[in-house]
């Protein structure tokens, strides 16, 4: 994938750098190869040199680039955007899944029907809630010794979440005409609206996770920082994203470095929310307190 995103550059300041991400890389780029923070630190290297030369397609796809060889994003999400035949085969596989729930949905109403001709509406929701519900409990028995989930099925496991994310995030129809409008509605809506929908209920949970930190009065600025991973859009400006790299000069380590749309570096210094003397009177004014002004300064600094 670097290989081909270098394609798409004629700018040679970017192509160094390209080039020197392929060197970290070694020749052939299989097997064992050289990654770590140095690949990490060059692949957003060229990322930044992209932003300065206008291109922010190619910048977004370097930081996505570097979130895989930080560990932060699986090979899938990277294909899901880059390789064509890799998302179709991700489209196709969820597209069998739900045909697979909705057959098994007939069968069930099929079953119901049999044996209980006189159902109601009402006797085919408490049927499928019970169905719900007993799901929680299946499991495939005892294993003998200790069983480790390989990497692959937490990766499964984890695009089943954000399916379920999607669903319930839906409108539920209250007719059958309501229905047929949704089932119109949904033909016509493209990844994008689904992924907004996603964005809008992770934002909702970050800022929930994040208010009940800043509510506690014992929080630490581990704690904020953990649950501002990933949430720069809390900052309010339009950034590309997170900076893996904290370190730029030989005393000082970023608390969060953004990077922001025009190349710019974004810096972040975070504090505890509930320290004594945020706000002092001095002669009937209100000013802010000593550990607030060495906040400012450290971040100045």
């Amino acid at each position: 994938m670097v290989e081909e995103a270098r394609k798409l550059t004629e700018q040679m300041s970017v192509r160094e750098r390209i080039d020197s991400v392929l060197r970290i890389m070694g020749d052939g780029f299989g097997g064992t190869y050289g990654k770590g923070r140095p690949l990490v630190d060059a692949l957003e290297d060229v990322a930044q040199e992209s932003l300065l030369c206008g291109d922010f397609a190619l910048a977004q796809r370097f930081q996505r680039f570097a979130g895989y060889a930080g560990g932060k994003l699986y090979l899938d999400t990277l294909e899901n955007y880059y390789d064509e035949e890799a998302r179709q085969r991700s489209e196709e596989y969820m597209r069998r899944m739900v045909s697979l729930g909705v057959d098994r949905a007939v069968a069930v109403l099929d079953t119901l029907c049999a044996e209980h001709p006189d159902a109601s509406a009402a006797d085919a929701h408490a049927l499928f809630r019970g169905i719900a519900r007993s799901t929680e409990h299946l499991s495939i028995g005892d294993g003998e010794g200790g069983i480790q989930l390989p990497a692959k099925y937490l990766k499964h496991l984890q695009q089943f979440g954000h399916m379920e994310l999607v669903l319930r995030t839906l409108p539920r129809p209250a007719s059958a005409e309501a229905a047929r409008m949704m089932s119109d509605v949904l033909a016509e809506t493209d990844a994008g609206a689904l992924a907004q929908l996603i964005e809008l209920r992770a934002r909702r949970a970050g800022l929930a996770s994040l208010r009940a930190v800043v509510d506690h009065s014992d929080s630490s600025e581990g704690a904020l920082h953990a649950c501002l991973k990933n949430q720069e859009w809390i900052f309010g400006g339009a950034y590309v994203a997170e900076l893996a790299r904290r370190q730029y000069t030989p005393d000082t380590i970023l608390d969060i470095p953004l990077l922001r749309g025009d190349g710019s570096l974004h810096v972040v210094e975070l504090k505890r929310a509930n320290i004594e003397k945020l706000i002092i009177r001095r002669s009937g004014h209100l000013m802010l307190g000593a550990p607030a002004h060495q906040a400012v300064s450290q971040a100045q600094n």
